[in-house]
């Protein structure tokens, strides 16, 4: 059995995922990087909005940024944050 604090931590973890906005951020940016705005205009929900869900994405190390002159370009962290949502869209269409 896994230490308490790890199963801690992984519960948090999945507790991100049970967002649909947080969801459809991180399907906007598989594969690209991405500003706010765009984010924003893609998924259908304000700035500010997709702003508040980033900074939650960004505690759970979910995805990363980077300044671009006065543009943050957001990006998914790496290819495990990819593999667990094709793992997830795969077991509920099964």
């Amino acid at each position: 059995m896994p230490d308490e604090e790890l199963l801690y931590d992984l519960a948090d973890l999945f507790k991100v995922f049970a967002d649909t906005t947080r969801i459809k951020i991180l399907y906007a940016l598989m594969g690209r990087e991405l500003a706010v705005g765009d984010i924003a205009d893609l998924i259908g929900a304000t700035q500010s909005a997709v702003s508040h869900q980033l900074r939650t994405l960004k505690q759970a190390h979910l995805v990363k940024f980077r300044r671009d002159g006065k543009s943050v370009m957001y990006s998914l962290s790496d290819d495990h944050v990819y593999t667990m949502l094709a793992q997830g869209m795969s077991h509920i269409c099964e």
